[in-house]
């Protein structure tokens, strides 16, 4: 990596940034400040020094090498080095059982995804945990809704179906008080492994995993593992002993909790007994531990959910379970008027939007077969989401959702197929033997340009995993399409005296792009 060898130039006590300037006439690097550097013409061209800075530009013909390097077994192993070694668990996605997979889960699903990738590009393992929410007191609401409002058996129902009989529950309890009562009554039959509620509950949890499935399916997504919280029912009594042993289990108004210095505390068990959601995560982190011994454990849930993620690391910690934890902590989709709610019936199926999604790609594809319309769409539902900070609110707003011009993942799609287009169009048959055999004389600003940002791929990638933001990969993506399609707007590539190292160019870019699209989990199509 370019940035490594000029740090080695800088010497080891060397702690300034070294930033990119946004400008491109400022050179290829810039360091805040008057900065000694050892000469190395092989890697640097000039050194200008302006205006409190010392600006740092690259030898024309280290671009063209790095760029030849890129997708090669040398940088493929060179990349792969970041994490050799290395096992990263990753909790998302998470949809809960009864409630159909609303838009509101997408972000966990298409980020986690994308980190995961990126993880596993450089080199980690990457293990997947589909941690489903199919315990907790939701249950005994819906058992009691299935009881009293269902007008057709359980295995007749659909995910709708159950999700609009937890709507009615809510509905129908803020009329008659005494619902609530009822719900905790079966949930604490549930937990006893009454027959009756048991088999309600399996009935529910079959429903919900066949939709689940077909929506992962639509989004291309594969996790490792799904398991649901009820899977760690009979691991909780070992995790209870343990904070027993280690004297952090406390009693508190006949419940049991985890007290914390800065923290309000965490339950572990109800008063009346029942098993708390914190409990079971904790005994998730246990399996974790013990089955995969992972140096990383991420969560990809809500910024909502911060305070109990702070409080599974902080309790981990007193267990001496000590990998790195991290919280991605993603903002909400919102309504303009405010967040998405299961429990008003407030939420927006993800199957509608792909539907929605399919339409829209149709009419500026028209041509094209169902398989590379539903690559467009899903492309565009997916980089709607990807090229924003992760923990930034989005309003949800189908314009910007189903929007499939500029920053967007249709454009990058159609930047793709435009180069491979290119491409085909060459009468080189071996453009990587023709290469071997030119010398490069780029002298145009558009040909610089995409030089310039070629290199600085392997940064990003590293960059997104070190701040678990997969919009850092997405935005560098834009910029390279965008430089890409100044360039190709400029000049003719087919049958010019610069061919070669113009298809060089192009070929460059739509391998980036390639590999870019795959991290975030997009495909590409070939034409559009």
């Amino acid at each position: 990596m370019i940035k490594d060898e000029l740090k080695k130039l800088l010497g080891d006590n060397f702690e300034e940034k070294i930033d990119h300037p946004t400008v491109e006439k400022f050179g290829d690097f810039a360091i805040r400040g008057e900065v000694k550097i050892r000469e190395n013409k092989d890697l640097i061209e000039k050194i200008e020094k302006i205006a409190g800075f010392t600006n740092i530009f690259i030898n024309k013909n280290k671009l063209i090498n790095e760029a030849e390097k890129i997708g090669g077994g040398e940088w493929q192993k060179e990349i792969e080095n970041v994490g050799k070694g290395k096992t990263m668990v990753i909790d998302y996605s998470a949809p809960n059982i009864a409630k159909t997979f609303g838009i509101g889960h997408l972000r966990s699903t298409n980020i986690g995804q994308a980190i995961y990738n990126i993880y596993q590009f450089l080199g980690w393992k990457c293990l997947g945990d589909n941690h489903l929410g199919d315990w907790g007191t939701q249950f005994g609401k819906l058992i009691v809704a299935i009881k009293k409002w269902g007008s057709k058996s359980v295995e007749e129902m659909s995910i709708e179906d159950l999700e609009n009989l937890y709507v009615k529950f809510h509905e129908e309890a803020e009329k008659e008080t005494t619902l609530e009562d009822e719900a905790r009554e079966w949930f604490s039959k549930l937990e006893e492994k009454d027959k009756e509620a048991t088999e309600i509950w399996q009935k529910c949890i079959d429903i919900s995993l066949n939709e689940f499935d077909r929506i992962y399916e639509l989004l291309g997504v594969k996790i490792d593992y799904a398991y649901g919280e009820s899977f760690y029912l009979d691991k909780m009594p070992a995790v209870i002993k343990l904070m027993e042993d280690k004297g952090i289990l406390k009693e508190s108004e006949g419940a049991k909790i985890v007290e914390f210095k800065r923290m309000p505390p965490a339950m572990v068990i109800k008063s009346n007994g029942t098993t708390t959601y914190f409990l079971r995560d904790m005994a998730t982190v246990k399996y974790r531990m013990e089955t995969w011994n992972p140096d990383l454990i991420i969560y990809e849930i809500g910024a909502d959910q911060e305070l109990h993620c702070r409080q599974i690391f902080e309790t981990s910690k007193m267990l001496g379970w000590t990998p790195q934890f991290y919280n991605v902590a993603h903002g909400m989709i919102r309504w303009t008027e405010g967040k998405f709610s299961t429990r008003k019936g407030q939420t927006i199926h993800l199957s509608e939007v792909i539907e929605r999604a399919m339409s829209e790609a149709r009419k500026i594809a028209p041509n094209n077969d169902e398989g590379k319309i539903k690559a467009v769409a899903i492309g565009a539902i997916k980089f709607n989401d990807l090229k924003q900070d992760p923990k930034k609110d989005i309003i949800f707003d189908w314009k910007k959702v189903m929007s499939m011009e500029g920053n967007s993942g249709p454009y990058l799609q159609y930047t793709y197929a435009r180069c491979l287009s290119v491409l085909n169009k060459s009468s080189i048959f071996n453009l990587q033997s023709s290469i071997k055999n030119t010398e490069f004389n780029y002298s145009e600003d558009e040909e610089m340009a995409l030089l310039r940002e070629f290199y600085k791929f392997e940064e990003k990638i590293i960059e997104a995993a070190e701040r678990f933001s997969p919009a850092v990969v997405a935005e560098y993506l834009i910029g390279l399409a965008r430089k890409y399609n100044e360039f190709y707007a400029k000049f003719r590539i087919i049958g010019e005296n610069e061919e070669e190292q113009r298809l060089f160019l192009t070929e460059r870019t739509a391998k980036i792009l390639k590999i870019g699209l795959d991290l975030l989990g997009i495909k590409t199509v070939e034409k559009m």
